[in-house]
């Protein structure tokens, strides 16, 4: 059974590597707001991809993680399911001050140069509740994808590594082709273009769930 305290103190024992999890993460989004918002004072009523930049770090977090954390959290008596709960969990928190800043964001009028950095169009353009679910998934989601490469390294190398990838592109190739010999790319795009961005976290949280039970199926046989 799952301790949900011993999942809450991974998550804080995660914290004590601060550069890692909280300085980095968010001197690059800092970073790419400063520049966003230098070029926003001079084209007032810009939409950005530079949020984007804190999801490409917590995929790489993830991937850390694995070869940090993983090891000495192992020893402690933490078991397989609480470390990668409690690791994936963090993107609860970062998912809350996106959401915060967001906030910040729409009473400011984006920042006084009408930017749209935390509002993205359509999938981060709700209610707060809203931004903060899809922002927590998607988080999550590149978190869990994350360790899942670094398990998979840890047990395999890098000639498992390289095979976990192959395979990857192969079940995308795989799909690729069934749908244009099954002409099923009109019905493809009719259910994505209907979907709402409630929908869309929808999916992001089962293609999350996906990912989540994949890589605990790995981290079982992870060599520390």
């Amino acid at each position: 059974m799952t301790s949900w305290l011993t999942v809450i103190n991974v998550a804080r024992y995660h914290l004590i590597q601060r550069v890692i999890y909280v300085v980095m993460p968010w001197a690059i989004l800092a970073f790419s707001f400063a520049v966003n918002l230098v070029v926003a004072a001079e084209t007032p009523g810009n939409h950005t991809g530079g949020l984007a930049s804190i999801y490409t770090y917590i995929f790489f977090c993830g991937l850390l993680s694995t070869s940090r954390s993983l090891p000495f959290g192992l020893a402690l008596g933490v078991s397989r399911r609480c470390y990668y709960l409690g690791t994936a969990g963090l993107a609860a928190v970062y998912g809350l001050a996106l959401t915060v800043l967001q906030a910040i964001e729409r009473a400011t009028g984006g920042w006084g140069v009408t930017l749209h950095f935390f509002r993205v169009t359509y999938i981060l353009a709700g209610p707060w509740y809203l931004t903060w679910l899809t922002s927590f998934v998607g988080l999550a989601l590149l978190f869990v994808y994350g360790m899942w490469f670094g398990i998979v390294y840890r047990r395999w190398n890098v000639t498992g590594l390289v095979a976990f990838i192959a395979g990857q592109i192969t079940v995308l190739l795989a799909a690729t082709l069934i749908a244009t010999w099954t002409h099923a790319w009109p019905g493809i795009g009719h259910f994505f273009s209907a979907l709402r961005a409630a929908g869309l976290t929808g999916v992001l949280a089962a293609l999350t769930a996906t990912l989540f039970a994949g890589g605990l199926t790995t981290i079982r046989q992870a060599t520390v």
